[in-house]
Parts: structure tokens; sequence; C-alpha cells
């Protein structure tokens, strides 16, 4: 394993915006379809969540295995240590979600009954058995986990922008320009 490096590498970089933005983008697009009447026309928009939704799982590996091969380098000083614990806890909470998000979606979808088809071609394989009590349960878990998710998003963002504008310590300059 490298040692961290003293910035954040492209390959970091871009896994961390690819992953900010479809974790936006597919909640978006669940808050929609589980609102919507459903209907042939719009059907494609639930392969379209369940696609976002693996890619993201796949991603959070790649940028797992990349952050065991290339560490990113650790925070820039100057926050109080309760600060920097909660930092520490969010980011960590933030990787189990990004796991347990998509998976929690795709054993939802499994309960179902329906096939789970990603890209419009590939079905995966069921991961909880066919049941509506199974399909009640694992959509509350879905959207209790994706909450939780979007809370800890909104709170790395908030961290990030109190050290980016009234701190100014170059944490987001970092995570923008490396």
């Amino acid at each position: 394993m490298a040692a961290p490096l003293p910035t954040f590498g492209l390959l970091t970089r871009v896994l961390h915006w690819l992953m900010a933005a479809g974790i936006l983008s597919t909640f978006a697009l669940g808050a929609y379809v589980a609102r919507m009447e459903v209907g042939l026309s719009n059907l494609w928009l639930f392969g379209l969540h369940k696609t976002i939704g693996i890619s993201l799982l796949a991603l959070a590996g790649v940028r797992l295995l990349w952050h065991r091969l290339r560490p990113p380098p650790g925070p820039l000083p100057g926050p109080p240590k309760w600060q920097m614990a909660l930092a520490r806890a969010t980011h960590r909470a933030l990787y189990v979600l990004m796991f347990a998000v998509p998976l929690s979606g795709w054993a939802y979808a499994s309960a179902t009954g329906l096939d789970v088809l990603i890209f419009n071609r590939f079905v995966l394989p069921p991961i909880a058995p066919v049941s509506e009590t199974w399909e009640a349960r694992l959509l509350l878990l879905h959207q209790t986990l994706t909450r939780t998710l979007l809370a800890l998003v909104a709170l790395h963002v908030a961290g990030a922008l109190k050290r980016g504008l009234i701190s100014r310590d170059g944490t987001i300059a970092r995570m923008i320009r490396g």
C-alpha cells in the first residue's frame, strides 16, 4: 500500500464527484418514481433508478479499493478535535451507506418478485425472498438508509463549506483542483 499523497489525486476526485452526482440524482429520481402513477410509459424510470443505484454500488467498491491502493491525504489541521472526530465518523458512515443503500434497494426490488434489470439488459440475481412482508420491511429499510445518507451528505457539505468559506483553509480547493 502506498503512502498517502499530500493532495487528492485526479481519480480520487473524479470518484468523489461522480458519487456525489450519482447519489443526488438517484435520490431525486427515486423520490419521483415513489410518487408517480406507474404505467407502461414510465416503467423505464424504475430501471434507470436501479441502474444508477447498482452503478453507485460498483463505484463505491472501486473507490474503496482505490483508497486502499492510494490512501487519500489526511485532513488539513485547524478544527477542534471534536470536529475532526465528527468528520471521521461521518466519512465512515458515508462509506457504509454507499454500500448499504443500493444493497437494500436491490433486496427490496428482489422481494417484489420482479426482475432487477440493469442497463435494460442484465438481470441481477435476487438477494431476498419474494414476500410482501420482506418487501414492506426492505422498502422501509431502503428509505431509512437513504434519508440517513442524505442527512450525512448534508453534514459533509456543511463541514466542507464551513472549512472552505469561513475557515478558508484550502479543503475545498484540494477536492476540486487536487
